[in-house]
């Protein structure tokens, strides 16, 4: 489509060549470089069909619009607008920063409000319609006059449902500053919450999103053997973390979500957040990689090294076999029709002396980031927990953490898992430490 059809409305008129150039090298065009390119031809993963893939993710959000009865949905939230738009800008600051929004219509075309100057972002995905400014109200821009930017904003949102909602002006929102949402109910836009929305569209990915998370596992995997082949004793745990992020990123990929490797004493409790510490012979260092990949997916996996030439301690040995057959027993388990009830049910738990500091779920669903569904332990399940089936296309982290109310060090392992039409089928391979499983 012809970039003044796709951008009608946009203020940004360019008469010399620089959209058609920056369409050119858009990072999304230019693919993720030859090496990672070579990683994926050695694991045998096809190109996903982007296309395809783009109308597949539009189209469950329509269906959840249409089932709620709903004019639209509006979003901020910079991962759901990946997800509606497959396009990208400043991931991380827009998430804290409401510079950036999506409305996507039940019916009509999908309008991108995007950062000044950033028109040119989204040339390369056809399901984007129309590109206009955004108009912030955040105070760094708006200072005391929010109130009118609010005004502002909200004439453009009015005029889009009332445009293409067809009389409907019910329409579901992901993020919103409550005056935004009071502005729009003084023009009769009903405002209710679209992480549901967002939450069941994106539970059930296509053969094509499969392939984009098969590639993003690869990348993330190699980079994880290139942080283990820097482990040795006089490393800081920063030091090695940023190996990772350095992996990641070579390859294409896009930010890591937290901070959560340590080592020797810190690996108990679990969640600090990796330091300046020196990683020493012996000790056990535990990472979660909670890492945003290529296409903008997902790698959920954790793993404990024993640093050095060592031999591990008859407790790490312990501690880690409790882990991984946790973690098996309750990966074996998983296959489409059983019931968030009856995975929480069946799933195995830990010893009495490992349950105090025990993981915050059992399961947890995975895609562009961390979603639902959530299993917790049977000890912190209450009344109000949604019950679900398992479906074939879902995507489940089965998580452990291992570590004694009174001991030294723990255990973190973590495996991603697809639901098949059979049953699952493990997704990330990288090897267990060998030397703990003996």
């Amino acid at each position: 489509m012809p970039f003044d059809a796709v951008h009608a409305g946009n203020n940004h008129i360019d008469s010399s060549g620089q959209r058609e150039k920056a369409a050119r090298l858009n990072q999304h065009r230019l693919g993720y470089g030859a090496m990672v390119e070579s990683e994926w031809r050695a694991s045998a993963i096809p190109e996903p069909n982007l296309p395809k893939m783009r109308r597949y993710r539009l189209d469950r959000i329509r269906a959840e619009l249409r089932q709620k009865d709903y004019a639209g949905v509006l979003l901020y939230d910079p991962v759901n607008i990946r997800y509606a738009t497959d396009s990208t800008n400043m991931q991380v600051w827009v998430a804290h920063n409401p510079t950036r929004y999506c409305f996507v219509p039940t019916a009509g075309p999908v309008i991108l409000f995007d950062y000044h100057g950033c028109d040119h972002l989204s040339d390369h995905s056809e399901v984007v319609d129309e590109v206009r400014p955004a108009v912030a109200f955040m105070y760094l821009y708006a200072g005391n006059m929010v109130p009118e930017h609010i005004k502002r904003w909200a004439r453009d949102i009015v005029d889009v449902v009332t445009e293409h909602g067809v009389g409907n002006r019910r329409i579901a929102v992901d993020r919103l500053d409550p005056a935004a949402s009071v502005e729009l109910a003084k023009h009769g836009i009903s405002v209710h919450g679209g992480d549901e929305i967002m939450e069941r569209a994106r539970l059930i990915k296509s053969p094509d999103e499969i392939l984009c998370m098969r590639r993003a596992i690869v990348a993330c995997q190699k980079a994880m053997g290139e942080m283990e082949s820097m482990l040795t004793p006089g490393i800081s745990e920063n030091e090695l973390w940023a190996e990772l992020h350095r992996g990641n990123i070579a390859r294409g990929g896009e930010w890591i979500e937290t901070r959560l490797l340590t080592s020797g004493p810190r690996t108990n409790p679990w969640f600090q957040e990796c330091s300046s510490r020196i990683i020493e012979a012996g000790d056990l260092v535990a990472f979660d990689t909670d890492l945003i990949g290529p296409y903008g997916y997902c790698v959920d996996i954790s793993r404990t090294w024993l640093c050095g030439s060592g031999k591990p301690t008859n407790e790490q040995r312990d501690l880690y076999a409790i882990a991984a057959s946790q973690v098996a027993a309750n990966t074996e388990i998983l296959r489409p029709g059983i019931s968030l009830t009856e995975l929480g049910e069946m799933a195995a738990g830990l010893p009495d002396d490992c349950r105090q500091g025990r993981y915050s779920c059992l399961y947890h669903g995975v895609g562009l980031a961390d979603e639902y569904p959530a299993v917790l332990y049977k000890e912190d399940r209450t009344d109000d927990l949604p019950d679900d089936v398992l479906e074939s296309g879902a995507v489940l982290c089965v998580e452990s953490y291992v570590g004694r109310a009174c001991g030294d060090e723990g255990v973190k392992l973590e495996q991603q898992v697809l639901i098949t039409d059979t049953g699952y089928e493990l997704l990330s391979d990288y090897h267990l430490d060998a030397r703990l499983c003996s």
